[in-house]
Formats: structure tokens, sequence, C-alpha cells
């Protein structure tokens, strides 16, 4: 075992291990390394670990330092200088009429060599634009070509799921990506709908091909002779996540539409396309009827081994249950508030006890007797005020007859 820390020296950017030489260096410290081009400043990606001696390519170059405030400030200093370099490279670019075009412009540690990276369709000849960078910078100078996914990764950018490219921010190394790929996930073949950014194949098509694959083992082909347990038919399609295949059944009607079932309730007598095995004859339907599991048609069906069959019922049971019991609780609610007024003396018309008595005996004071055909109005003006499942209640005394 080999201890190691890992260190990148661009954003997105490859991986490589370094000998801590002693030193304890925490995930995402800075430090100056020693490599084959000189020194060089990278941030720890992963802190101190053991790895197998097979995974080290020897010699392991040691980390000279942790990164100080010097070191941070003539990195700033670098980054500032790129900036301009790659405008005046631009212009030789144009003065030389060079098909290519710039990408990014890095700068060593120490200053002592620029790296110029650009992309284009062809081979460039571009000997007299370096000498002419080499007299204006006076430093060692390179021009990479490199690929349009090397470009997006240097870049950056999102992607068409809204997240950063994959290849700018985990992506070590770039995995070949097929067509074929998209056609067993049955995908678009629309260009537009699988390729990324950089204009070829998006890079996660990648990331479940091996699930993909392994349910193509287990799944039909589409156009395959089977046996399921309504009967025999031909699979019409096929769908690898859900492990399900569509039946068009021969002794179905004609307008009846193809039948769901799990690829474990069928049995395949012909696989893909191609005439009907000749002489067969199809099994009883006991014998079909056997191929049929229980959880496959709770599946069928939408329900789960101990719940109901349909979500609406669940929905409606719940909801039914909570406006019962809301309308009980607003019965409760209501025969309380009932209660209370009762012992505080409330009459219907929201008056007390207190309040309604002294209006009750002004009431029931002596008048003069009314004149006739006002008896009934008096009356009723006197009921109005003292219902008759009040009377007697509240002291008042018996309203005057006519």
């Amino acid at each position: 075992m080999t201890e190691i820390i890992s260190v990148r020296f661009r954003p997105g950017g490859k991986q490589y291990y370094f000998d801590p030489a002693g030193l304890t260096v925490p995930e995402g410290r800075s430090v100056i390394v020693e490599t084959g081009k000189g020194l060089e400043y990278g941030t720890c990606v992963r802190r101190n670990s053991m790895v197998e001696d097979s995974a080290v390519v020897q010699p392991l170059r040691p980390v000279v330092r942790l990164a100080t405030d010097k070191d941070e400030k003539q990195v700033r200093e670098n980054r500032g200088r790129e900036k301009e370099a790659l405008q005046i490279c631009q212009q030789l670019v144009e003065r030389h009429g060079l098909d290519m075009k710039l990408v990014q412009v890095e700068y060593s540690f120490d200053g002592a060599k620029i790296i110029f990276f650009f992309t284009s369709d062809g081979r460039v000849d571009f000997r007299a634009l370096v000498k002419d960078l080499a007299g204006i910078f006076r430093a060692r100078i390179e021009l990479r070509q490199i690929g349009v996914r090397d470009e997006a990764r240097m870049l950056g950018g999102f992607g068409i799921c809204g997240k950063p490219f994959c290849c700018a921010q985990f992506l070590n190394e770039f995995q070949p990506v097929s067509i074929k790929m998209a056609k067993t996930q049955n995908l678009s073949l629309n260009p537009t709908k699988i390729s990324g950014t950089c204009g070829r194949l998006m890079c996660c098509l990648k990331y479940e091909q091996g699930a993909y694959e392994d349910a193509v083992k287990r799944c039909p082909k589409a156009d395959s002779f089977v046996e399921c347990p309504d009967g025999v038919g031909t699979v019409s399609s096929v769908n690898l996540l859900r492990e399900q295949v569509k039946v068009s059944l021969e002794n179905a009607d004609p307008t009846e539409q193809p039948k769901n079932y799990l690829t474990s309730e069928i049995r395949v007598v012909r696989s893909g396309k191609g005439k009907r095995p000749e002489g067969y004859t199809p099994p009883p339907k006991a014998e079909l009827e056997k191929l049929r599991s229980p959880e496959a048609e709770l599946a069928r069906s939408g329900r789960k081994a101990d719940g109901p069959a349909d979500l609406s019922a669940v929905l409606e049971r719940y909801l039914g249950s909570e406006s019962s019991a809301s309308r009980q609780n607003d019965g409760q609610r209501q025969n309380q508030s009932q209660r209370r007024g009762r012992s505080q003396g409330k009459t219907p018309q929201g008056q007390s006890k207190q309040n309604a008595a002294p209006q009750n005996q002004k009431q029931a004071q002596p008048k003069a007797a009314p004149q006739p055909g006002e008896g009934k109005a008096a009356a009723g003006h006197k009921r109005r005020y003292r219902p008759h499942h009040r009377r007697g209640k509240s002291g008042g005394g018996q309203p005057p007859q006519a």
C-alpha cells in the first residue's frame, strides 16, 4: 500500500497522485507539487489515503509545500496575464489568417511556459504564430489542439438537464458513447435531443447503459411469438424499465388493445421476427393460466399487496371520513355553544337574564286599557319581545289581555 494525495490542476481536469512527503493535506487545500514541467500549483481533491501499489505510476513525485499567501498572489497575477495573452494571440491568429478557435491560455506556476489551447476542424500550420508569440512573451510557447468535449470541459456551462456539465464537474475521463446506447434505451434518435452542448452524444447515456443491457437479457425482443396467461400472441412493444411487454393476442378482437404482461408471465416460443413454428399447437387454457402470478395482477391493477385497489377510492374514503368528522365536530361545537349560552342566561336575541329582567319588569307595570282594536297589536308586540318558551322565567308576568 502507498500513501497518496490526489491533486487537480484545473477545474474539471484530471486527478494526479502525489506523495504527501509526511504532510497532512486536507481536502480543498492548495499545494505546490513537483511535476515533470517544474513546480505547479494545484488543489487537493483527495486527502491522505492508502491505495494499492499497482494504482500508482512510479516514480511518485512529492508535494513540495502547502501553498502560501505569496503563492496565491502569484497565481492571481498569472490569471490576469492569461487574459491579456489570450487577446494578443487572437489578434495574431486573425493576422495570419489561421482557421483555429482559441479556447484558453494557461501559464505555468513560475511563468516560464505558456500553453494555448485551441480547436480546429483540421490540421493547422502555426509555426509562424509560435515565433511571434515567443518574441512577445519571452517564454516557452506550446499550442495544443483539443476536441470539442475538452472545450466544453474548460469553458463550462449548463446542460439540457439544468445542471452543470458533468465533464466540468466530476468526470475525470471521457467514456466512449455510441448511438447504439440510445437505441438500447429506446431514446429518440433526433440528434438535438441526445446531443450535448459540445455537439457530441451526451455522456450521461453511458451511466445507465449497464442496467439496460441487463434488462435486455431478461426481456423478449419485439415481434416475438410468446405464450401468456390469456393465450398466445406477438409482442408489440417492450418496456425495459418496468420489464413489461404488450402482447397482441391471436384470439382477441381486432379492435382490442394489446395487453400488458410482466416478463415473468410470458414464455417465448419464437424470439424476434420470423415465421410461426411449424406444427405448433397452443397449450390448454389451464396450463397458460399457471403463468399468471398474483404479484403481476396487483402490478397491472395499480394495487399493493396490502392496500386498496384504487387510489381514488382511498382519497374518497379519507375525504368522506374527514368531512363526516368535521361535521361531527361542528355539531359538538354548536351544542357546546348552546349549553354555554343557557348557562350564562342568554336569550335567543343574545340578551342575558340580568339585562332582560329590568325590561320585563318595566313591561309588567300597569298601563291604561288599550283602545278597541289595539289589543292584538299590543299583545303581538309583547309576544315578540317575550317568546312563549321563555314565559314565566324572566319574572315579567303575563302579558295583558285585550
